[in-house]
């Protein structure tokens, strides 16, 4: 019963992980708003997830968050003075890059 029970986290833990990649993919047009709730949907499946390969993607989803958010506090009121323009296009690429990353590698079922 228990490789039944782990078989239904991993893919619970695959399908969610890829849900969250897409929420913080839509994110962008929709005004961030699914990516608060893929941030959401990382927090409470990572602990569920613990010691599988979706706890790496649910980590990452976490840590790609708050990195954003952070750096985006900073690098936006600097584009009202032109120098913040070229860190803001680096930290749009570089969000899609780990969400993209993530998202392929959810797909071909491999830890981020």
């Amino acid at each position: 019963m228990a490789e039944v029970n782990g078989a239904a986290k991993s893919d619970s833990g695959k399908t969610l992980s890829i849900v969250a990649y897409v929420l913080f993919l839509v994110g962008w047009p929709s005004l961030h708003l699914s990516t608060i709730a893929a941030v959401v949907i990382a927090y409470v499946q990572r602990a569920e997830t613990r010691g599988t390969i979706w706890e790496s993607h649910f980590t990452n989803i976490i840590h790609t968050f708050w990195i954003s958010l952070l750096a985006g506090i900073v690098v936006v009121p600097l584009c009202f003075v032109l120098v913040g323009i070229p860190f803001l296009i680096a930290l749009i690429v570089w969000f899609l890059y780990r969400t993209i990353k993530g998202l392929v590698r959810a797909l071909d079922d491999r830890a981020y």
